[in-house]
């Protein structure tokens, strides 16, 4: 995997730690005088980077499993509303060029489940991690993962985009498979339990699209999913994840804009 660029340096020393999902652009010259002062810092084998835009709900999970596992890192905005992807994109995922991208030590790490793990992996312990320890458990938190990913977002996009009768089968759709969530959560605190773990941040940032779902399709989540919903509440009282997940109409307006939705 390639180390440390130039163009990375000038990237992750023009970012700032992720306090905000939201980044405000600096001036080519404070750029490079962030450039010049951070120089050393950048080369340490423990920096860790997070490249992302605000609204990607892919990207939160990162963000989120490195503020759940108390891991510092810096947040570099990649504006996905640019068709033209970055300079650090292209060479730290010069395959899909795409985000998130977790930058360690200088290594990239691409794709949003597969960072998870390589987080829980790399700064999980016996004391706290994001997977569960028993191995079934595990292997069922990757599999309504992979739900989420093949089946959740690409309902979600036909249901946003479609119109008429091909938008009615998609609520449905959606609906079942929110449903079908909703019952493996059951009663329990999280998804693994008592503790917020990998399913959990899988899954919570999607939630910042469900009053979007609502607004139209017409219907209530608090209705047809309680069970999910109670949940988006007790997540949302974490740091972790108020801290990382944007605004609900503000990603509705953003989708609106993407989907041509009037």
């Amino acid at each position: 995997m390639p180390r440390l660029t130039a163009a990375y340096k000038l990237n992750l020393a023009s970012s700032r730690h992720c306090c905000s999902p939201h980044h405000k652009s600096t001036t080519p010259q404070a750029e490079a005088a962030g450039a010049n002062r951070d120089d050393d810092a950048m080369d340490t084998a423990g920096e860790v980077a997070c490249v992302d835009f605000w609204a990607n709900g892919f990207g939160m999970r990162a963000r989120i499993a490195l503020r759940e596992l108390g891991v510092a890192f810096r947040y570099i905005e990649e504006d996905l509303r640019v068709r033209e992807r970055s300079e650090l994109v292209r060479r730290m995922n010069p395959v899909h060029r795409s985000v998130p991208i977790l930058i360690h030590g200088g290594r990239p790490v691409c794709g949003s489940l597969n960072i998870l793990e390589y987080i829980d992996d790399t700064w999980g312990n016996k004391a706290r991690c994001l997977l569960p320890k028993d191995p079934v458990h595990r292997a069922q938190a990757r599999f309504w993962a992979d739900f989420i990913d093949q089946k959740v977002f690409s309902t979600q996009t036909r249901f946003l985009k479609s119109k008429g009768d091909e938008k009615e089968v998609a609520k449905s759709e959606l609906l079942d498979q929110l449903k079908r969530l909703d019952e493996v959560l059951g009663d329990k605190a999280f998804f693994a339990g008592d503790e917020f773990g990998f399913l959990d941040a899988a899954l919570i940032p999607f939630s910042s699209m469900f009053r979007g779902y609502e607004q139209h399709g017409g219907f209530s989540l608090n209705a047809e999913c309680p069970n999910l919903m109670r949940w988006v509440r007790r997540c949302k009282e974490r740091e972790s994840v108020k801290s990382v997940l944007p605004d609900e109409d503000e990603m509705y307006e953003l989708h609106k804009k993407w989907y041509g939705i009037e």
